[in-house]
């Protein structure tokens, strides 16, 4: 992942590409703006951020229109589009279940995969302490576990039992042996995949451990259309990018239909079960 500086050079190095794509120095470009020269330069090497009129007009002079919306949503996402883990928690686990809940709160849809964890909305209030208390632990910031539990049930309440909202969730078999906490925690978590998957807004998908390989993936959540948020270890991205969307709606559909549903993914979950009960 990269810093907001790289981002803000990356997205300099889209408009430089556009710029010589187009046959144009910099000079040149800078007068048919009607620009200082060194404007051009201090955008392209992420010095300063253009405005949206920038970036419309960039475009326009690079024949390169059909770029303006993705380009736009970059814009509006430089600064908000890596989100450090330390930064977000010093204040608390607590305040960051609060952005979650609410993004959550403006979503209808939501669309996730992990491979090797239960996600937060299906979460037992055990399996999310055992989480959280690892993500203080490792990130080193201020332990605020009762607190930060709390705030995850709720928001549970408030997405899958209140409004309009439907989740679909896609998560590798993995996810049925990463033991959070303990045997005890993740009998009670098991059982309560089950019990959430007869929810008339749940949609559970599991991926089998065998599948064979179509899409390399890291946990990722898309809000709509509109959001996609892929967690790293250091740091969070928040993307809204039109194209990006697309590549993650399109990984999602690719893995959805390797998982299993309903009785498979119910046989899954009970093997795991009896697995972890015989001790193997």
């Amino acid at each position: 992942m990269t810093d907001v500086r790289d981002t803000r050079a990356a997205f300099g190095q889209q408009l430089r590409d556009l710029r010589k794509d187009a046959g144009l120095s910099g000079r040149r470009f800078a007068s048919l703006a009607g620009w200082h020269p060194s404007k051009v330069s201090k955008i392209e090497y992420g010095k300063q951020t253009p405005t949206e009129d920038d970036v419309r007009t960039w475009c326009t002079l690079a024949g390169a229109d059909k770029y303006i919306p993705d380009l736009i949503a970059g814009l509006r996402n430089i600064d908000a589009a890596y989100l450090e883990w330390r930064r977000i928690l010093g204040g608390g686990v607590r305040r960051r279940q609060q952005l979650a809940a609410d993004i959550e709160a403006t979503t209808q849809l939501i669309r996730g995969y992990d491979p090797a964890l239960v996600p937060g909305l299906l979460h037992t209030p055990s399996y999310a302490e055992a989480i959280i208390r690892q993500v203080i632990e490792f990130n080193e910031v201020p332990s605020d576990v009762e607190a930060a539990v709390a705030a995850r049930m709720e928001r549970q309440q408030q997405f899958l039992y209140r409004g309009d909202h439907k989740v679909h969730y896609l998560i590798g078999e993995q996810s049925l042996y990463t033991t959070v906490g303990d045997d005890e925690v993740m009998f009670g978590q098991l059982d309560r995949l089950l019990s959430a998957m007869t929810l008339p807004r749940v949609l559970l998908g599991i991926v089998p451990l065998m599948a064979p390989y179509r899409v390399s993936a890291t946990n990722f959540v898309i809000h709509d259309q509109r959001l996609v948020l892929v967690e790293g270890v250091g740091a969070a991205l928040n993307l809204t990018q039109p194209r990006e969307l697309a590549l993650y709606s399109r990984a999602f559909d690719v893995l959805a239909k390797q998982s299993v549903t309903g009785r498979g993914a119910r046989e899954l979950i009970t093997a795991a079960l009896a697995r972890r009960a015989d001790g193997k």
